[in-house]
């Protein structure tokens, strides 16, 4: 009975997903940065993000910030903050010293509880993904839905990002992959800090459409 909406909002959550943001560019850096088991905590920190746009939508939280000026503010600041902070680290990515080894195939040491917080803040504190999940909860799916099934539908989105981060960890933190980034050493992160930077400054401009 739900199968068409069902499969609108994946359509539409697929497009956003795919779609290169501050989540893509955070589980890369982490993939390629500190490896494949970094890059997959990551993915899982930014899916879990998920359950916490879907809690405040279901609860209709979502649309009090959406139309709160303050509260809107508020988390964009969050997150801008957040995301200039990791991206100005990057920008101070020292070269490896003279003849000591570039090969990405010893990674960084990064713990798994660092690698998910850096998922999870990145994606919770995104207004963006507030205003989406806003829209696909009170525009797409119809407010007669039964609540199971909203919630059903969070529990599809939530771990439908997390495959998708998964894969793109996987890609990566393939040894080739990561050797080729690596020939870049400390310009890979700075490019990765520019975007980041570039990113957190987009979210800081943003406003309530």
């Amino acid at each position: 009975m739900y199968w068409t909406e069902f499969l609108t909002v994946a359509f539409i959550h697929l497009l956003a997903v795919a779609s290169p943001g501050p989540d893509f560019a955070v589980v890369v850096r982490e993939s390629v940065s500190h490896g494949r088991q970094a890059g997959l905590w990551t993915a899982l920190g930014v899916g879990t993000a998920i359950f916490v746009h879907v809690g405040y939508s279901l609860l209709g939280i979502g649309l009090i910030v959406s139309q709160s000026i303050v509260l809107f503010n508020a988390l964009k600041w969050a997150a801008a903050a957040y995301l200039l902070y990791i991206g100005f680290k990057a920008l101070r990515a020292k070269p490896a010293p003279v003849g000591e080894p570039t090969s990405s195939t010893v990674p960084v040491q990064r713990t798994a509880k660092g690698a998910y917080v850096a998922g999870f803040m990145t994606n919770g504190l995104n207004p963006k993904a507030t205003l989406f999940f806003l829209s696909l909860f009170t525009v797409v799916i119809s407010p007669h839905t039964p609540l199971p099934v909203q919630a059903g539908y969070g529990v599809y989105l939530a771990l439908a990002t997390a495959l998708w981060f998964c894969l793109v960890a996987m890609l990566f933190s393939q040894r080739r992959v990561r050797e080729g980034f690596a020939r870049m050493g400390h310009w890979f992160d700075r490019a990765m800090g520019v975007v980041l930077v570039a990113l957190g400054v987009k979210i800081a401009l943003s406003e309530i459409r």
